[in-house]
């Protein structure tokens, strides 16, 4: 009986730990992108979409970017078609364009569904349309991408409207230029620049790494609490190194643009991104102004 009312109490304080937290976000926008390989796993996708759920029924407004790399190598596979990366970019001509709007859309769907099927709401929205995510073609010296874009400007109208209704918007990053072409975006970039227009409490990042770490595959070495001037200097340095630069960067920008917070956080931990918010340890990396 004991063990069972220390089991009680215990849940009770962390209860108790997440009240200010709960006080001081509520209505606040929250940003969150998540993709990479953990979107095949349903297990750690029901747990992600799980605690944005809590999120929006606690009165915070999610928003989810995702993104779709995996599924979208598949289906090029499946068509006989080998993905090409420059500089960590896909290269998209015409027909790759057209397979990862379909992918996109297909994870899109099943997002959707599922975060509904948690008892909240949620609604697909495409960067290419109303101007949601504006971008232009991207140019690097001597090669040439195709419909590749890198972000210009964002319509936060779309967003807004979705989230006074408390629903929870599910953002495919795919942006549009001025003359209404579609443009494949980097995820993280999407993410950031519309965390910054739409001035967010925090952005989050659900990755599949813990965080910023001193020393490359020891997890002892995580850094909890970064500073902007200070993460540059560990790109500068090499510490921060391969995918996690362009991640750090997204963070940079993110709060450049006027967000508060921003956070790493491991999508293997289960429910991470209710503990990185709502404990005072946390168990991810926070970077900050």
């Amino acid at each position: 009986m004991r063990n069972i009312q220390a089991k009680a109490v215990k849940k009770a304080d962390v209860l108790l730990e997440a009240l200010p937290y709960l006080q001081a976000f509520r209505g606040k926008t929250f940003v969150i992108k998540y993709g990479g390989s953990a979107l095949s796993d349903p297990t750690l996708r029901r747990a992600v979409l799980q605690d944005v759920a809590f999120l929006s029924v606690a009165g915070i407004r999610p928003v989810l970017v995702h993104g779709g790399g995996p599924e979208i190598s598949q289906q090029m596979a499946k068509r006989g078609k080998p993905a090409r990366f420059i500089q960590g970019l896909r290269v998209t001509d015409r027909a790759t364009l057209r397979l990862v709007i379909q992918a996109l859309s297909r994870v899109n769907k099943k997002l959707v569904a599922e975060i509904q099927s948690l008892g909240a709401r949620a609604q697909g929205s495409r960067g290419w349309e109303n101007g949601l995510i504006r971008a232009e073609k991207y140019s690097i010296p001597g090669a040439d991408l195709g419909y590749v874009g890198m972000v210009t400007g964002v319509n936060t109208g779309p967003v807004q409207r979705l989230l006074s209704l408390g629903v929870i918007p599910v953002v495919i990053p795919v942006g549009a230029g001025w003359d209404n072409q579609a443009y494949n975006v980097n995820a993280d970039e999407a993410a950031a620049a519309l965390a910054a227009a739409l001035k967010a409490e925090k952005f989050v990042l659900v990755t599949d790494v813990p965080g910023i770490l001193l020393r490359r595959n020891s997890p002892h070495s995580l850094l909890s609490h970064v500073t902007v001037s200070k993460a540059l200097g560990l790109i500068r340095k090499g510490v921060i190194a391969g995918g996690m630069i362009p991640k750090t960067k997204a963070c940079i920008s993110a709060l450049k643009g006027g967000v508060k917070k921003t956070h790493m956080v491991d999508v293997a931990v289960p429910h991470g991104l209710l503990l990185e918010i709502f404990t005072d340890l946390g168990i991810g990396t926070e970077i900050v102004r």
